[in-house]
């Protein structure tokens, strides 16, 4: 089974701005939950240390990411490659009126037993800490 997600939301802050923050894996990571830890490597490449909360998984999983496609300051599209799954992942950014619309899609193929499953209860959970993540680091409310 595949899970899949689409959000979007709108933040008062222009198109670049939110680029920086899009286009920086560690940036990415340190607005998922689960991510525990991450190192961004020299070619922009970045390992996840992941903690699942299922039982087949009793230790964190790496997951090694990289940017597949980018067209700045509009478009990112990224793959994370495990042995317990297979995350893409697509932010694409359009310019408002008031500011910026963040469009983002996630497909996650699970490996193991209860990932897709964990997954399919939480995606909305993680774009809203994306969200959340991204109101922060500009200072403004969600």
């Amino acid at each position: 089974m595949t899970v899949r997600v689409e959000r979007s939301f709108e933040l008062p802050v222009d198109r670049e701005r939110v680029w920086e923050f899009i286009a920086d894996p560690g940036r990415r990571a340190g607005a998922i939950s689960v991510v525990e830890d991450y190192a961004v490597h020299d070619d922009g490449s970045a390992t996840w240390h992941i903690a699942l909360p299922i039982p087949v998984v009793d230790r964190t999983v790496a997951v090694e990411t990289e940017d597949e496609e980018r067209r700045e300051p509009e478009y990112v599209r990224f793959v994370g490659r495990s042995k317990v799954m297979k995350v893409v992942g697509e932010h694409e950014l359009a310019e408002t009126e008031g500011g910026t619309r963040v469009t983002n899609r996630f497909v996650v193929d699970g490996s193991l037993p209860g990932v897709e499953r964990f997954f399919k209860r939480n995606l909305d959970d993680e774009m809203e800490n994306l969200e959340a993540a991204l109101a922060e680091d500009f200072g403004v409310e969600v």
